[in-house]
């Protein structure tokens, strides 16, 4: 018990020292899964053991934080949290994103070379046996793709409120230059840049790997006031936006086991039925992309609502026996 409370203590001095503005007793609470009355004497312990604690006055409350750091001593990261983030950096590079691996394997070189040799030698062996017993299996599905230079210049005009300017192209249409308000970035299946119109307002999404000729544009072009990438990303099945729906699926006692440790979307409810079937409902778009899924469970899901989705597999559906007819 008194290791465990140790260990807190620790996370919560590093946490504070990670805050610029600091955090306030109920954050490190929240934070750390204690109660408020665990969380000020977990304070008070950091306050005795690390000197630079500084007190902010914040109004109607109070933060604490640590400037200047902590020692190497007390951020050693642990051969796991060395192995997660080596596994990331590989999953990037294995599903073509090197720009964004590159990132990672620095990050990772800095942080060991902010190590202690000793404490670099006592963690090898266990990193390098981790790193041989766990692998990253690749999914069949398109190579996302976003250069270091694009990505840096959609990152800087969005730091900057700046119009972002690019030449887009689509299949079977001719390119066309765009200037538009940089809203953020979805990283997926394939990789999009959200962005508003700068006349309508309009939110749109454009797919990095048909982008060209990207660069910061000068002026000022913020996103929608209000605008919420995390609430835009949630609002479809995957990237595509159109008519948010309510969507009822059926999943059979044969897939309900499945289908309740699956993530099907942020609104989901899950439904026990009497015969041992689920039922799942949720409300988002693209129902386009909600069908390609629902190809992957065969006969386990019925598709109860909208009729659109009904529609939309059925067509997906035509298409696919098309293609299969013509292959014969």
């Amino acid at each position: 018990m008194r290791h465990d409370k140790a260990v807190l203590v620790i996370e919560l001095a590093r946490r504070m020292a990670a805050s610029a503005e600091g955090l306030t007793l109920d954050e490190m609470a929240h934070e750390l899964r204690v109660g408020r009355r665990t969380a000020e004497r977990m304070r008070d312990a950091v306050i005795l053991l690390f000197p630079s604690v500084e007190e902010v006055s914040d109004p109607p409350t109070k933060r604490w934080r640590i400037r200047g750091g902590l020692s190497a001593f007390e951020q050693a990261p642990t051969a796991t949290e060395l192995l997660e983030l080596s596994k990331a950096a590989q999953g990037l590079r294995t599903a073509g994103e090197a720009g964004r691996a590159a990132a990672l394997e620095g990050l990772e070189r800095k942080l060991k070379s902010a190590m202690r040799s000793t404490t670099l030698n006592r963690l090898a062996p266990d990193l390098e046996a981790l790193v041989r017993a766990e692998t990253i299996a690749v999914q069949a599905g398109p190579r996302p793709n976003a250069d270091e230079a694009m990505l840096a210049a959609i990152r800087g005009a969005v730091l900057a409120q700046s119009p972002l300017g690019f030449t887009y192209s689509r299949p079977g249409a001719e390119a066309r230059r765009r200037s538009v308000a940089p809203c953020g970035v979805m990283f997926g299946r394939a990789n999009y840049l959200v962005a508003a119109d700068r006349d309508s307002g309009r939110v749109q999404t454009f797919r990095l790997d048909r982008m060209s000729a990207v660069e910061a544009l000068a002026g000022f072009a913020p996103p929608p006031p209000e605008f919420d990438l995390s609430v835009f990303a949630s609002q479809s099945f995957g990237i595509y936006q159109d008519e948010i729906e309510d969507v009822v699926l059926r999943v059979s006692p044969e897939g309900a086991a499945e289908a309740r440790g699956w993530r099907w979307h942020p609104t989901q409810t899950l439904e026990d039925q009497a015969d041992g079937s689920v039922i799942v409902r949720f409300r988002a778009s693209g129902m386009r992309e909600l069908a390609w899924h629902l190809f992957t469970w065969g006969e386990q899901v019925k598709i109860l609502a909208p009729q659109r989705l009904k529609a939309v597999m059925a067509g997906e559906l035509a298409a696919a026996q098309r293609a299969l007819d013509s292959a014969s």
